[in-house]
Parts: C-alpha cells; sequence; structure tokens
C-alpha cells in the first residue's frame, strides 16, 4: 500500500476554509485526530500507523487549522479543532465514525463524543485525557512547551522531544531538523502561543477562576462509545495518573499502558499499539 505524502493529500472546502487531510484504505471510516506540540501535524503523527489501519479501515488523518497545513481560523486551537472534525465529517458526508485521537487529539475527540455522540462509534485515546491527580501540574512535558512558546529556539525543542520519548535514541538529527522548521511556520508559532505561552497560561488560569462552565474532564460520563485509553508508563507530558479520571467516569472505557514507553506511544510502542488499536475497534 502506497502510503506518501504526495499520494494521501487531499483537501475538502468548507464555510471556514480549507480542510486538508490524508487518506488511505477501504472499509469503516478511522478518523485520526493529531496532537498539539513543537512541529505537529496530523501527517507526522501518523505517518508510521496509517498503513497498518488502512489495512483495515478506510483512514482520514485530518490537519487541524493553526498547525500550518490547514486554513487557520480564530479562537482557541482545542476549540477550533473540535469544530473542525465535525466540518470535516460534515463535508465529506461522514456521519459517525470511530476515531483514534493523539494527546490533544483525544481531547478533541472526548469533546466531539461529549457534545455529538452519534458522530463517534468508538474511541482510542493517546495519554491527553484526563488530569493529573498525584503528579504536578503542568506537567514536566507542558513547561518545556511554555518555556518553546516564550522563546523559541532549538535547544528548546531538543529539551522537549527527549521528554516526549522514553528512548533517547529516537531523538535523531533528522527529526530535530523537521520539528525545527516546521516549528517555525507562522501558524504554527501563533497556535503554539495561543495554547503554551506564559500569557496564555495566565489567561487559562483566570478563565477558569471566573467560568461557571465545568472542565470537559468532569463531563467523561457523557462519553457514551466505547473508549480505549492507551498510555506510556513513562509519559512526562501526561502522566499516568492522569488516565484515573477517564478510566472511572468513562462508562466503556478500558486502558491499556505501554512499558518504557513515554507520551508518543503509536510512535514508541508502534507494533504493540496498532495491534491494540485495531483489535478494540475491530471488536
Amino acid at each position: 500500500m502506497d502510503v506518501t505524502y504526495e499520494k494521501t493529500l487531499r483537501d475538502v472546502d468548507t464555510e471556514k476554509g480549507v480542510l486538508r487531510y490524508h487518506e488511505v484504505g477501504d472499509g469503516a471510516p478511522l478518523v485520526l485526530l493529531h496532537g498539539s506540540g513543537i512541529g505537529v501535524n496530523g501527517w507526522r503523527n501518523y505517518r508510521g500507523n496509517l498503513a497498518a489501519f488502512a489495512e483495515h479501515f478506510h483512514c482520514y488523518a485530518l490537519e487541524f487549522p493553526g498547525f500550518g497545513v490547514s486554513d487557520p481560523v480564530g479562537g482557541h486551537p482545542v476549540l477550533t479543532a473540535a469544530d473542525s472534525v465535525i466540518r470535516f465529517m460534515d463535508a465529506l458526508e461522514i456521519e459517525s465514525a470511530a476515531v483514534v485521537g493523539n494527546s490533544m487529539g483525544g481531547v478533541v475527540g472526548t469533546n466531539v463524543a461529549i457534545n455529538h455522540p452519534s458522530r463517534i462509534d468508538k474511541l482510542v485515546a493517546i495519554g491527553g485525557v484526563g488530569t493529573n491527580i498525584f503528579s504536578p501540574g503542568p506537567s514536566e512535558g507542558s513547561r518545556l512547551l511554555q518555556e518553546f512558546a516564550d522563546n523559541p529556539t532549538r535547544d528548546g525543542l531538543v529539551r522537549w522531544l527527549n521528554c516526549m520519548l522514553f528512548d533517547p535514541k529516537l531523538v535523531t538529527d533528522d527529526l530535530i531538523e523537521e520539528r525545527w522548521q516546521a516549528a517555525n511556520h507562522p501558524d504554527a508559532l501563533q497556535t503554539m502561543k495561543a495554547m503554551y505561552s506564559s500569557e496564555a497560561f495566565v489567561l487559562q488560569q483566570q478563565f477558569l477562576a471566573q467560568s461557571s462552565t465545568p472542565p470537559y474532564w468532569s463531563m467523561l460520563h457523557k462519553v457514551q462509545c466505547p473508549t480505549l485509553l492507551t498510555w506510556g508508563f513513562d509519559d512526562r507530558q501526561c502522566p499516568l495518573d492522569m488516565a484515573a479520571i477517564p478510566l472511572r467516569l468513562i462508562p466503556n472505557a478500558e486502558l491499556h499502558v505501554f512499558p518504557n514507553c513515554g507520551h508518543w506511544v503509536n510512535t514508541e510502542a508502534k507494533d504493540a499499539f496498532e495491534r491494540v488499536s485495531i483489535e478494540f475497534l475491530r471488536r
């Protein structure tokens, strides 16, 4: 199966601009939602997994607005991402689909499942969902993202990449260069500042203190679709204790923890992650 950038890239017009995505495979629809971070997008998150998933599903790896691929829109990146999922599914006439969400993508998929339950059949979340219970918050990884958002440097990128992975040998020169080039895209820089800068952190704390809207993780009992939580035991971005709340509150949730693995579960535990996720999605 030819899973290359040029062969799989597509775009679709919506009322809020063009959304781009990668499409491959046949079968039931599977929408893959990427995470946040330095130099991230849908292709970089899932290019190593698409071939395996495409043997069983019709895969759509969506590029969220504000990450340098799809057209940017105003608003907070997490909220605009959730909106883009519905816009995307409507534009392609996908009534409902299974979803794989990496970190922020898992939070986005969870929010869609809460607010549009008929659109999500099953959900696989790669870390991210929930909130810290015992571990410090913000986490080590989030603090490094804050440092980078305030002062984007190559050294800051390298520190963050080493925090993402259990095995430091995976932080190669090619990975560093690719992420550094992507991180300097104007849309990506703006999104980083909107999500992780010191100013954004203060504004978020003020919003939470004044808002009458409960945090999304307190509404996880509304997620009605079967949910698989996947986690690296050594995750320093979203520590494992975060999984306790979604595991308790989501009625049909289960948790799989991968040893010797950091935040990038679908990269560092690639084969095991694909095997566990495909079994769950086909069950």
